[in-house]
C-alpha cells in the first residue's frame, strides 16, 4: 500500500489523459480544440510535480545538512577517555590487539617474564609482536632478578622466532618499581599508547606461571601520563 501511495499519480492521470485524447483524436472522435486543454494540462501537471521534487530535494538537503551540524557538535563534545581500565574478560582481547597494532620502537619496561615462560603465553603476549612486521625494535627493561629466566626460559624461545633480531639485549636494573608497562606506537591512532599495570592485589592474580596481571590499563594516545612514561623510562634507560 506504501509503494503505491508513492506512485505520481497525478502525472499518471495527466499522461493517461493525454494518450486518449490523442487516439481519440486520430480515430477523428474529438478535435483539436479538446486536444489542446489536455496538453497543457499535462503540461502543467508536470511543472508542478517538478516544483514540488525541487522543493523536497532543498528539504532533504537542509535536513541532512542540519543533522551533519548536531552529529559534528556531539563528536566534538564527546572527550575520549584517557585511561581504558581492562578487566580479567576482556584482558586476553586487548593485549592482544595491543601487539598486533604496534609498530615502531617498543619498550617493555619491568614485565613480569614469568608471563611468557609456557610456549602459549609466549606465542601469544611476545612471539606475535616479535614477527609483527610494523614493529621496528624490541627493547626490554628489567630487574637484575629476572636475568635467570630470561637466559633459561625465555631468549632461546625468541632464537626461533622470525624476527628474532629485532629484540635488543634488555638494560638490567634494580627496579624496585610496583609498576610495569609496554610503549609502542599504534597503527590504529597513529600515535604512542600504552599498556600499564601494578603489582599487588587487586591488580595481581597467582597462577601456575607465577603472579600474572588481573587488570590493566589501556593508556590513550590523548593521555598526558605518556608524557611521564616516557619521561620515567628515557630516565631509566639512559641512567
Amino acid at each position: 500500500m506504501k509503494k503505491i501511495l508513492n506512485y505520481e499519480w497525478d502525472a499518471i492521470a495527466g499522461i493517461l489523459a493525454a494518450v486518449i485524447g490523442i487516439i481519440l483524436h486520430l480515430l477523428h472522435i474529438v478535435n483539436e480544440d479538446v486536444i489542446l486543454p489536455i496538453i497543457l494540462t499535462l503540461i502543467a501537471l508536470l511543472f508542478i510535480g517538478f516544483i514540488r521534487h525541487t522543493r523536497s530535494s532543498d528539504l532533504t538537503h537542509d535536513e541532512i545538512e542540519q543533522t551533519g551540524h548536531i552529529v559534528r557538535s556531539i563528536q566534538s563534545a564527546i572527550q575520549l577517555p584517557d585511561i581504558v581500565l581492562v578487566g580479567p574478560r576482556q584482558l586476553r582481547t586487548v593485549n592482544e590487539k595491543f601487539r598486533l597494532d604496534m609498530s615502531g620502537d617498543t619498550v617493555w619496561f619491568n614485565v613480569r617474564l614469568s608471563m611468557y615462560q609456557s610456549q602459549h603465553l609466549f606465542d601469544t603476549l611476545l612471539r606475535s609482536a616479535i614477527e609483527n612486521p610494523m614493529v621496528r625494535s624490541i627493547q626490554f627493561v628489567l630487574d637484575k632478578d629476572q636475568k635467570q629466566i630470561w637466559e633459561d626460559f625465555i631468549q632461546p624461545k625468541i632464537n626461533i622466532c622470525a624476527g628474532q633480531s629485532k629484540v635488543k639485549e634488555p638494560h638490567w636494573y634494580e627496579l624496585s618499581q610496583n609498576i610495569s608497562f609496554i610503549l609502542a606506537d599504534s597503527q590504529n591512532s597513529g600515535s604512542v599508547e600504552a599498556l600499564l599495570s601494578f603489582g599487588g592485589e587487586p591488580f595481581m592474580t597467582q597462577s601456575t606461571n607465577g603472579m600474572i596481571p588481573r587488570y590493566i590499563f589501556h593508556v590513550q594516545q590523548n593521555s598526558e601520563l605518556l608524557t611521564h612514561l616516557l619521561d620515567f623510562e628515557h630516565k631509566c634507560i639512559h641512567h
